[in-house]
Parts: structure tokens; sequence; C-alpha cells
């Protein structure tokens, strides 16, 4: 066993020492290499950052999944039912009618909001999802622009303020109530509020004309009855492929719906237009990587027929002249790809610098920091396959080298 291995180290060595000895002829297959897999890399990272976001944040749009009810209804306990069994339903909510769904938001009589939107909403619910959870009755969320027009941030204290006319006079109700999460304006760009339903329950009973210990209202009719009928609900589907299906359902039970379909297949067709393009730039760029590493390594196999011929005269075998050329082409792979990977780092540093201007600035997810960038197992796939092709292209180069005779570098002498 000790003479295979020392005949091996004795291969690697002289690999290595011929490696060195051609030193112009390495930096150029370093270089060919790296041509190739330092655009690949950032080519991917693009995909991997700004564009699979931008992908994300146009296929899951709460706005294009929401599946709008027209008029009002008489929905129950058991059509509320059905709607949650159904598998194309994410989120669904009670919805009281549309009158009853608007109040006056204040922080002073300076900084207010007239007639903004009142809407319910619940744990799963894919506009406030990201917000912290409201944890009591007096919480609330609001919408960006509400915020604005009224200078509030989360955890300010705002009024709700609402009128209504009982027995020929006019009464204002009022509810102090804390700012729990802002939703941002590409989520909602209108100026409203999302609050718990038993609040919105408790907004339709004073327009009612019912008594509201919620609203500090001790005028009206104290005989509320139990809010079990709905108007419309919040209705939200799990994936675009799931609204039409849904809306068709909704139809089917003489419920007229308006959804953003032009929209969605819009987008459905802008999605299938950057897989494609990607798929396309992935499958020309693979194939000129390894048209490339053919060239090189091959040429490079070429160009050695004198010094193999000499190794065979010299009693190398076959196995280790393919462990020679193998050598060569990993280390030559593996130094290629390091000087990528730096490559890769700097274009990668500046693309989030410069594009990241422009971008985060938009971006719906304020922690990202990022417009291109690749995970640590994404590196070590490049990395393997770079491996993993020039490998083969030798495998295929090397059965000619280990057909060369002794003879040949006897008649270049």
């Amino acid at each position: 066993m000790a003479n295979p291995i020392r005949s091996w180290i004795l291969v690697i060595r002289l690999s290595l020492a011929d490696l060195w000895y051609d030193k112009k002829v390495s930096f150029c297959i370093i270089a060919s290499i790296i041509s190739v897999v330092t655009p690949l890399l950032l080519l991917f990272s693009l995909k991997y950052g700004v564009v699979s976001e931008l992908r994300n944040q146009l296929l899951n749009d709460p706005q294009n999944l929401e599946v709008k009810m027209v008029g009002n209804l008489q929905l129950d306990a058991t059509k509320f039912a059905w709607l949650k069994e159904q598998p194309e339903v994410d989120f669904v909510i009670p919805l009281t009618r549309s009158l009853n769904t608007q109040a006056d938001l204040m922080r002073d009589s300076s900084h207010f909001v007239n007639s903004a939107e009142v809407l319910p909403t619940a744990e799963g619910d894919p506009l406030t999802k990201k917000l912290p959870p409201l944890v009591d009755q007096n919480q609330i969320y609001i919408t960006a622009l509400a915020a604005e027009k009224m200078g509030v941030a989360m955890g300010d204290k705002i009024k709700m303020v609402l009128t209504r006319k009982l027995d020929g006079n006019f009464e204002k109700g009022m509810a102090e109530l804390t700012v729990n999460g802002i939703i941002p304006e590409i989520d909602y760009s209108r100026a409203a509020a999302f609050v718990p339903l038993n609040l919105l329950i408790a907004m339709e009973a004073f327009y009612d004309g019912y008594r509201s210990d919620r609203f500090s209202i001790t005028t009206g009719s104290s005989n509320q009855p139990e809010k079990t009928i709905f108007a419309r609900a919040r209705i939200y589907a799990k994936s675009l492929d799931d609204v039409a299906p849904l809306a068709l359902k909704l139809r089917q039970q003489h419920i007229e719906t308006r959804t953003q379909a032009n929209a969605i297949n819009s987008m459905k067709a802008v999605d299938n237009l950057l897989n494609f393009i990607f798929i396309v730039i992935a499958i020309t760029s693979l194939f000129g990587c390894i048209l490339s590493l053919i060239g090189a390594f091959l040429s490079n196999i070429e160009r050695k027929r004198r010094d193999i011929a000499f190794m065979r005269l010299l009693g190398f075998k076959s196995m280790g002249i393919m462990l020679y050329l193998i050598v060569q082409s990993l280390l030559l792979s593996s130094l290629a790809f390091i000087i990528s990977t730096l490559l890769y780092l700097i274009g990668n540093s500046v693309f989030n610098t410069v594009l990241g201007r422009y971008f985060l600035s938009s971006a719906v997810d304020s922690k990202q920091q990022f417009v291109s960038q690749l995970q640590g197992y994404h590196l070590l796939i490049a990395f393997l396959l770079t491996l993993l092709i020039s490998g083969f292209v030798v495998l295929l180069g090397g059965r000619r080298a280990v057909n060369i005779q002794p003879a040949e570098s006897l008649r270049e002498l």
C-alpha cells in the first residue's frame, strides 16, 4: 500500500509544480472560469434578492387576494361557518353595514380624520398579521395615511368620535383608543382604522340608536339585541389561484362579489415572464460555463500531450495520469471560485448600496436590508457544481490523455 500512496503523492506534487511552472497558462484558465462564474453568482443573487422579493409582493399583495361582497346581505353563523370551511379561504371576519363603518378619528382639534373607514380585524388578518396583536378592546390599528394626518405614532392615544341623530337631537359618542400598529400605505392606501369586531358592533349599535357604554352615551334604547346577522364579510383567499374559485362559490350562493381579476391575470403573466427570463438566462449561462471549461481544460490537456507522454515513458499508469489532470482541474476551479466569490461580494455590496436606495424606500418589510443576496448553501451548491463540471470535462479529456503513447515524447526529442 505504501508504494501506491507515494506514487499518488508524487503525482499531486508534479501537478502542483506544473501549475506553478505554467503560471501564465494557469492564470488564463482561472480568468476564463471567473469570467463565467462571477456574473452567474451576481445574476442569481439578484434573482434571490430583489426579484424574488418583488415577485412575492406581486403575488401576495393582500389587496389582490381580497374577495369583496357587493351590497348588504343577511349572513348568519351558518354562512360564516361554511365560509371558514372552504379550502380557498385564508381569512374571514364579519362586517357590519357600510353606513355604520365610518367614524371621525382625532388626536386633537387640529389633527383629525373625518369619516375614516373602520374595519374589523382579528388574528390572521393579511393586512395586520405583521403587527403586534391587539391584546384588549381599546387597541386599534390605523393606516399610514391616517397616522400622517393625525401626526401620531405607535403607542399614541387617539379618540374615535361618532355622531348620530336621535329624537331630533345630534349626539356625539367618544372612545379613547391606543394605536397598536400602523398599516403601510402599500397594503392599504386610504385613511382607515382596523378595530376588534366587538368595537365595530358597538359602533353599529350606537348608530342604530341604542345606549352605548362603550362610547359613553346614556340615551337611547337599552334593549340591544345580540348581534348574530351581519351585512357583509371581509374575505381573503389563500393565493391568487384561489381567488376565482372562491368568487365562483360565493356567486353560486347568490352572493355577488368583486375581485381584482384583471390585476391578477396581469401579475400572473409578469410572474411567468420573470420565471421564463431567468430560466433562459440560467440555461444559456450554464451552457456557456460548460463550453468555457471544456475549451480551457481540453486545450490544456492537448498542450500537455508531450508531458503526459513523457510521464507514461517514466512508468506512470492511466490512473496516475487521470489523477494528475483531475488535481489540476480541481485546484484551478477552486481558486477561480474563491476569486469569483470575492468579486461577487464586491458586486453584491455595490448592488445593495446603490440599488438599495431605490428599492428599500418602497419595500414592505422595512427590516429587509438587501436587494442582492445569496445564502451560504447557495455558494456551496455553486462551488460543487463548478467542481463537478470541471471534473466531468477533465474526465472526457482524460480518456484521450491516457491513450497517449510514450513514443510521442521520443518523436519530439
